[in-house]
């Protein structure tokens, strides 16, 4: 009995609405139409003489036979796009939040490139969920606090120790000695982190002192510390993004910092995992992150 003969594309196409539950998802990552996914997921189940999907107004989702095949092709693919990434391989891309790269990575940067020459690396700044096909992300820093994509693997390096920064004047006109005096404090969070300021006194042992109302968000951890260093207030921030900072001088930090709620993870593409160039990115992030953070 001769074999089938099934369209690559549509194959592609179905898997990639499997995974991602969405004709109109699949279609963004494929770069082609809606229209043109949903035709090629038809067309092989018309060849197939079987459902692959059920179909409904909140989206798509695969039958106990699409499900078995979509997960051996997503196995396949990897393995096509592995074998094309080791005859050509490409730049890495590192996956980190702005405030992280800025405040971070960029200072320690030039260590990794002077140990590495060869490696070239690019750049994509998020700090949520993440796409790695679509983004073609190789390498991802993130929080514990969120689920790594599917056939990513995901390693929880230090804990990320947190706490309240000021400048040394605002200090002076605010005269700390105890937490309790943090009520008479100007108090600032990023919009990212709202509940900064009660993880800091959960985790440190302080619920007794709190809570006390917070008198400005600002969008970015970058801005927030900026506020800090302009005498605006009391900001609550990761130690990692202020290291320098308190180290210079710019930044005090007198009440400390406690290992906060969450950790930092690096997350790595699976079938990039093996590459050299992957390898020692991972393994220097790894050796920075528990560096900054002991």
């Amino acid at each position: 009995m001769p074999s089938l003969r099934l369209s690559l594309n549509a194959l592609r196409a179905f898997e990639a609405t499997a995974r991602l539950r969405s004709f109109s998802a699949a279609a963004d990552e494929l770069s082609v139409t809606h229209g043109a996914v949903s035709r090629h997921v038809r067309s092989l189940e018309d060849s197939l003489g079987l459902a692959l999907l059920t179909r409904s107004a909140q989206g798509t989702a695969p039958t106990p036979e699409g499900q078995r095949l979509a997960e051996d092709l997503s196995v396949a693919f990897n393995l096509i796009e592995t074998s094309v990434e080791q005859l050509t391989p490409g730049p890495l891309t590192l996956s980190c939040s702005e405030s992280i790269m800025m405040y971070w990575l960029i200072p320690r940067l030039a260590r990794f490139q002077a140990a590495n020459p060869g490696i070239e690396l690019r750049f994509n700044m998020s700090h949520g969920a993440l796409d790695f096909a679509r983004d073609s992300v190789s390498v991802a820093i993130r929080l514990s606090s969120i689920d790594a994509p599917k056939g990513v693997l995901s390693s929880d390096v230090v804990e990320e120790w947190i706490g309240p920064v000021c400048s040394p004047a605002y200090l002076g006109s605010l005269q700390l000695q105890t937490v309790a005096d943090l009520a008479r404090a100007r108090l600032m969070v990023s919009r990212t982190r709202p509940n900064a300021w009660a993880d800091w006194l959960r985790c440190g042992g302080h619920e007794a002192a709190g809570p006390w109302q917070v008198d400005e968000t600002f969008d970015h951890f970058y801005l927030l510390i900026q506020a800090a260093k302009c005498g605006l207030g009391m900001a609550n921030v990761p130690r990692m993004l202020v290291r320098d900072d308190l180290d210079n001088g710019t930044l005090t930090a007198p009440l400390g910092f406690s290992p906060g709620p969450h950790k930092l993870a690096v997350w790595v593409s699976q079938h990039l995992s093996r590459r050299a160039d992957t390898v020692k990115l991972v393994d220097w992030l790894t050796d920075e992150l528990r560096l900054i953070e002991r």
